[in-house]
Protein backbone atom coordinates (compact mmCIF):
# COMPACT_ATOMS: atom_id res chain seq x y z
CA UNK A 1 0.00 0.00 0.00
CA UNK A 2 1.29 3.59 -1.17
CA UNK A 3 2.40 5.78 2.30
CA UNK A 4 -0.12 8.95 1.92
CA UNK A 5 1.52 10.71 4.53
CA UNK A 6 1.90 11.69 8.53
CA UNK A 7 -0.98 12.62 10.42
CA UNK A 8 -1.00 14.24 13.95
CA UNK A 9 -4.02 13.72 15.84
CA UNK A 10 -4.86 15.54 18.74
CA UNK A 11 -7.71 14.04 21.14
CA UNK A 12 -8.12 12.97 25.05
CA UNK A 13 -10.11 10.09 23.96
CA UNK A 14 -7.82 7.28 23.62
CA UNK A 15 -10.38 5.46 21.84
CA UNK A 16 -10.57 8.14 19.42
CA UNK A 17 -7.02 7.82 18.71
CA UNK A 18 -7.24 3.67 18.35
CA UNK A 19 -9.75 4.14 15.93
CA UNK A 20 -8.16 7.24 13.83
CA UNK A 21 -5.13 5.13 13.51
CA UNK A 22 -6.52 1.95 13.10
CA UNK A 23 -8.38 3.20 9.97
CA UNK A 24 -5.74 5.26 9.01
CA UNK A 25 -2.66 3.36 8.94
CA UNK A 26 -4.99 0.84 7.01
CA UNK A 27 -5.20 3.55 4.14
CA UNK A 28 -1.91 4.27 4.04
CA UNK A 29 -1.23 7.51 6.64
CA UNK A 30 1.07 7.03 9.49
CA UNK A 31 -0.90 8.41 12.53
CA UNK A 32 0.62 10.27 15.39
CA UNK A 33 -1.46 10.37 17.96
CA UNK A 34 -1.38 13.04 20.74
CA UNK A 35 -3.66 13.40 24.08
CA UNK A 36 -2.85 16.60 25.42
CA UNK A 37 -3.20 19.89 24.14
CA UNK A 38 0.32 21.02 25.61
CA UNK A 39 2.26 18.39 23.74
CA UNK A 40 1.25 19.48 20.55
CA UNK A 41 3.61 22.25 19.04
CA UNK A 42 6.48 19.94 20.56
CA UNK A 43 5.30 16.94 18.18
CA UNK A 44 4.21 19.13 15.42
CA UNK A 45 7.71 20.78 15.28
CA UNK A 46 9.39 16.99 16.12
CA UNK A 47 6.75 14.57 13.66
CA UNK A 48 6.41 17.56 11.01
CA UNK A 49 2.69 16.21 9.36
CA UNK A 50 1.64 17.12 6.52
CA UNK A 51 -1.88 17.29 8.38
CA UNK A 52 -3.51 18.10 11.64
CA UNK A 53 -6.71 16.95 13.59
CA UNK A 54 -7.29 18.99 16.45
CA UNK A 55 -10.52 18.04 19.01
CA UNK A 56 -11.07 21.82 20.54
CA UNK A 57 -12.02 20.56 23.94
CA UNK A 58 -8.50 18.78 25.04
CA UNK A 59 -6.42 19.16 28.52
CA UNK A 60 -3.88 22.00 28.29
CA UNK A 61 -4.44 24.12 25.36
CA UNK A 62 -7.78 24.14 23.64
CA UNK A 63 -7.92 22.95 19.75
CA UNK A 64 -8.37 26.84 18.57
CA UNK A 65 -5.57 27.87 20.31
CA UNK A 66 -3.71 25.54 18.75
CA UNK A 67 -5.34 25.96 15.47
CA UNK A 68 -4.34 29.48 15.55
CA UNK A 69 -0.59 28.54 16.79
CA UNK A 70 0.00 26.55 14.07
CA UNK A 71 -1.21 28.61 11.62
CA UNK A 72 1.59 30.96 12.64
CA UNK A 73 3.96 28.30 12.10
CA UNK A 74 2.64 26.93 8.69
CA UNK A 75 -0.19 26.48 6.40
CA UNK A 76 -0.71 23.03 6.62
CA UNK A 77 -4.31 22.02 6.08
CA UNK A 78 -6.03 21.29 9.78
CA UNK A 79 -9.69 19.27 9.95
CA UNK A 80 -11.32 20.42 13.93
CA UNK A 81 -13.41 17.42 15.61
CA UNK A 82 -16.32 18.91 17.18
CA UNK A 83 -19.15 17.94 19.52
CA UNK A 84 -22.45 17.21 16.97
CA UNK A 85 -24.68 20.32 17.21
CA UNK A 86 -21.74 22.41 18.49
CA UNK A 87 -22.07 25.29 15.35
CA UNK A 88 -20.28 27.99 17.15
CA UNK A 89 -16.81 25.41 18.41
CA UNK A 90 -17.63 25.11 14.28
CA UNK A 91 -17.59 28.38 12.98
CA UNK A 92 -15.37 29.49 15.39
CA UNK A 93 -13.01 26.74 14.04
CA UNK A 94 -12.97 28.02 10.71
CA UNK A 95 -12.74 30.98 11.84
CA UNK A 96 -9.66 30.54 13.87
CA UNK A 97 -8.26 28.87 10.15
CA UNK A 98 -9.37 25.45 10.15
CA UNK A 99 -9.62 23.75 6.46
CA UNK A 100 -12.31 21.59 7.48
CA UNK A 101 -14.40 19.96 10.19
CA UNK A 102 -16.02 16.23 11.17
CA UNK A 103 -18.78 16.72 13.71
CA UNK A 104 -18.38 13.98 16.56
CA UNK A 105 -19.30 11.46 16.92
CA UNK A 106 -17.97 10.72 13.22
CA UNK A 107 -17.46 7.96 10.65
CA UNK A 108 -13.65 6.67 10.57
CA UNK A 109 -14.60 6.31 6.86
CA UNK A 110 -15.67 9.72 6.51
CA UNK A 111 -12.79 11.45 8.05
CA UNK A 112 -10.59 9.09 6.03
CA UNK A 113 -11.85 10.52 3.42
CA UNK A 114 -12.00 14.31 4.42
CA UNK A 115 -7.43 13.76 5.56
CA UNK A 116 -7.42 12.21 1.44
CA UNK A 117 -9.35 15.17 -0.10
CA UNK A 118 -7.95 18.28 2.41
CA UNK A 119 -4.27 16.53 1.79
CA UNK A 120 -4.89 16.76 -2.41
CA UNK A 121 -6.09 20.59 -1.95
CA UNK A 122 -2.16 20.56 -1.32
CA UNK A 123 -1.22 19.48 -4.76
CA UNK A 124 -0.30 22.00 -7.72
CA UNK A 125 -3.09 22.95 -9.24
CA UNK A 126 -3.59 22.24 -12.85
CA UNK A 127 -1.34 24.75 -14.83
CA UNK A 128 -2.60 23.82 -18.19
CA UNK A 129 -4.74 26.93 -18.50
CA UNK A 130 -5.34 30.16 -16.44
CA UNK A 131 -2.26 29.01 -14.37
CA UNK A 132 -1.48 32.63 -13.27
CA UNK A 133 -4.09 35.45 -13.32
CA UNK A 134 -3.01 39.48 -12.58
CA UNK A 135 -5.39 41.52 -11.58
CA UNK A 136 -5.08 45.30 -10.05
CA UNK A 137 -3.39 44.69 -7.02
CA UNK A 138 -4.16 40.92 -6.76
CA UNK A 139 -2.09 38.45 -8.65
CA UNK A 140 -3.09 34.00 -8.32
CA UNK A 141 -0.17 32.02 -8.97
CA UNK A 142 -1.64 28.56 -9.68
CA UNK A 143 1.76 26.56 -9.83
CA UNK A 144 2.94 27.04 -6.80
CA UNK A 145 -0.15 27.97 -4.76
CA UNK A 146 0.41 31.84 -3.98
CA UNK A 147 -1.80 34.62 -3.60
CA UNK A 148 0.34 38.17 -4.37
CA UNK A 149 -1.55 41.03 -2.56
CA UNK A 150 0.21 44.76 -3.62
CA UNK A 151 3.00 42.41 -4.54
CA UNK A 152 3.27 40.98 -1.49
CA UNK A 153 3.02 37.22 -0.75
CA UNK A 154 -0.54 36.50 1.41
CA UNK A 155 -0.64 32.98 3.09
CA UNK A 156 -3.63 31.12 2.52
CA UNK A 157 -5.14 28.09 3.90
CA UNK A 158 -5.41 25.40 1.40
CA UNK A 159 -8.80 25.59 0.98
CA UNK A 160 -8.71 29.47 0.80
CA UNK A 161 -6.57 29.21 -2.06
CA UNK A 162 -9.00 26.32 -4.18
CA UNK A 163 -12.12 28.50 -3.16
CA UNK A 164 -10.25 32.13 -4.49
CA UNK A 165 -8.99 30.22 -7.68
CA UNK A 166 -11.95 28.60 -8.23
CA UNK A 167 -13.86 31.80 -8.16
CA UNK A 168 -10.93 33.45 -9.96
CA UNK A 169 -11.63 31.12 -13.26
CA UNK A 170 -15.04 32.01 -13.41
CA UNK A 171 -15.18 36.28 -13.19
CA UNK A 172 -18.74 37.59 -12.67
CA UNK A 173 -20.17 33.88 -12.64
CA UNK A 174 -22.56 33.75 -9.82
CA UNK A 175 -21.89 30.75 -7.72
CA UNK A 176 -24.49 29.23 -4.60
CA UNK A 177 -22.81 28.20 -1.76
CA UNK A 178 -23.76 24.39 -2.50
CA UNK A 179 -22.21 24.53 -6.33
CA UNK A 180 -19.07 25.98 -4.20
CA UNK A 181 -18.84 23.67 -1.63
CA UNK A 182 -18.97 21.07 -4.39
CA UNK A 183 -16.85 21.98 -6.94
CA UNK A 184 -14.18 23.30 -3.97
CA UNK A 185 -14.43 20.73 -1.25
CA UNK A 186 -14.68 17.93 -3.94
CA UNK A 187 -16.59 15.62 -2.13
CA UNK A 188 -20.13 14.96 -0.32
CA UNK A 189 -19.56 17.41 2.16
CA UNK A 190 -21.53 16.66 5.75
CA UNK A 191 -21.19 20.26 7.03
CA UNK A 192 -23.47 23.19 6.44
CA UNK A 193 -23.28 26.18 3.75
CA UNK A 194 -21.95 28.38 6.27
CA UNK A 195 -18.45 27.25 5.81
CA UNK A 196 -18.39 28.80 2.64
CA UNK A 197 -19.49 32.41 4.19
CA UNK A 198 -16.35 31.43 6.59
CA UNK A 199 -13.82 30.75 3.75
CA UNK A 200 -15.12 34.14 2.17
CA UNK A 201 -15.06 36.00 5.07
CA UNK A 202 -10.97 35.11 5.70
CA UNK A 203 -10.46 35.92 2.19
CA UNK A 204 -12.18 39.39 2.11
CA UNK A 205 -10.09 40.22 5.52
CA UNK A 206 -6.77 38.76 3.67
CA UNK A 207 -7.57 40.80 0.47
CA UNK A 208 -8.42 44.38 2.73
CA UNK A 209 -5.40 45.97 1.72
CA UNK A 210 -6.87 46.56 -2.00
CA UNK A 211 -8.76 49.25 -2.45
CA UNK A 212 -11.29 47.55 -4.67
CA UNK A 213 -13.46 44.26 -3.28
CA UNK A 214 -12.77 41.12 -6.00
CA UNK A 215 -14.94 38.69 -3.83
CA UNK A 216 -18.75 40.24 -3.91
CA UNK A 217 -22.03 38.80 -2.58
CA UNK A 218 -25.13 38.55 -4.60
CA UNK A 219 -27.80 38.38 -2.00
CA UNK A 220 -30.37 35.67 -2.09
CA UNK A 221 -27.49 33.68 -4.17
CA UNK A 222 -24.08 33.01 -3.24
CA UNK A 223 -20.97 34.97 -4.45
CA UNK A 224 -18.91 35.86 -7.47
CA UNK A 225 -15.29 36.83 -8.48
CA UNK A 226 -15.90 40.55 -10.04
CA UNK A 227 -12.14 42.12 -11.48
CA UNK A 228 -12.17 45.83 -12.03
CA UNK A 229 -14.08 46.86 -15.60
CA UNK A 230 -11.31 47.83 -18.10
CA UNK A 231 -12.34 50.70 -20.07
CA UNK A 232 -14.59 50.05 -23.06
CA UNK A 233 -15.72 46.83 -21.71
CA UNK A 234 -19.21 45.93 -20.65
CA UNK A 235 -21.21 42.98 -18.91
CA UNK A 236 -23.83 41.46 -18.67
Amino acid sequence: MPYLGKVLVVDDDQTVLELIKLYGEREGFEIIGINNGDLVLPAFDRENPDVVILDIMLPGKDGLMLCRNLREIRMIPIIMLTAKGEEADRVLGLEMGADDYVAKPFSPRELVARIKAVLRRTQPVDTSTNWKMKYPGLEIQADIRSVLVDGKETEVTPREFDLLYYLAQNPRRVFTRQELLTAVWGYDYFGDQRTVDVHIRRLRTKLAPLPYEYLTTVWGVGYQFTPPVKEGETTL
